[in-house]
């Protein structure tokens, strides 16, 4: 199976793994629940958790990478390694190394695994959904091609670029 590595400053498949941002697709739903129907049969009395179609793809009007984001949420920590095989069997690759430790983290397409990512699958024990305002998801989409502009093959500084603004938005969706 084929590596992907960082050498410090960007990921060995940059080129290949590309952010493309490209305008809302209505069918982006149903992709989502074609998913998460093969998801729900793969954990199928595993454990309780639920399915979340969030990110910018779950946002009808607003640009985005087109990779449905699906959250598994799921409370009970010590079944989470129980994930793994069930997740990859239906094509997903497992980011072992991912930092956040608080989740797991599959993607499904990515090169050098596949053409270009299709879905990804985050597993967390939070919930929370903020929503955006149309002034908000106007600067939300400049935002983003903006960013998909300036770092085309840069994911990491991509997403640290609208880490900002979306802090801000969760924060004042919850009040904070």
């Amino acid at each position: 199976m084929p590596d992907v590595t960082h050498d410090g400053r960007r990921w060995s498949n940059a080129d290949d793994d590309r952010v493309d941002l490209v305008s809302y697709d209505p069918r982006w739903p149903s992709l989502f629940e074609a998913e998460a129907g093969r998801i729900r049969a793969a954990l199928s009395g595993m454990l309780d958790f639920a399915l979340e179609h969030f990110g910018s793809t779950a946002i009808p009007g607003l640009p985005a990478k087109p990779i449905i984001d699906i959250m598994v949420i799921a409370d009970a920590p010590s079944s989470w390694a129980g994930l793994v095989e069930p997740i990859q069997n239906i094509g997903y690759v497992f980011w072992a190394d991912n930092p956040r430790r608080d989740r797991m983290f599959f993607v499904k397409g990515m090169p050098p695994f596949g053409e270009r990512r299709t879905h990804h699958v985050p597993r967390s024990d939070a919930r929370g959904r903020a929503s955006l305002d149309p002034e908000h998801l106007v600067r939300y989409a400049s935002l983003k091609e903006e960013l998909a502009a300036r770092y085309p093959t840069d994911r990491d500084a991509y997403t640290e670029g609208k880490a900002q603004f979306v802090d801000e938005v969760v924060r004042r969706a919850s009040g904070g």
